[in-house]
């Protein structure tokens, strides 16, 4: 029987993956995980390793956090932007922050 835990975390993997529109087969190919690794954590068949877990994040890139965050954080955007730079070195964060400020001026 599916966990409420699963069907949510399967829901809200599907929602990444959808938002930044990606098929499964190509979060699989990302990720290192298997076609149907995919398709049975989307459908909360199962639930996955840790490490399953940290493949996907790097294949949506994003942080574990943001995994778990619910949709109802209004700013989760600003989340997913902070753990991106925070794997980023010092100059690349610097570019960023230069681009970004010339963007918004």
């Amino acid at each position: 029987m599916r966990s409420r835990f699963e069907l949510q975390l399967g829901a809200r993997l599907k929602a990444l993956r959808l938002n930044r529109d990606l098929t499964q087969e190509a979060l699989a190919e990302r990720s290192r995980l298997s076609v149907d690794a995919v398709r049975r954590i989307e459908r909360g068949a199962f639930s996955p390793t840790l490490t399953t877990l940290l493949k996907l994040t790097d294949g949506l890139a994003i942080s574990i956090e943001t995994l778990f965050q619910s949709d109802g954080h209004a700013r989760r955007d600003v989340a997913e932007v902070c753990a991106f730079l925070h794997r980023r070195k010092r100059h690349e964060v610097c570019l960023a922050w230069r681009v970004l400020t010339a963007i918004f001026q």
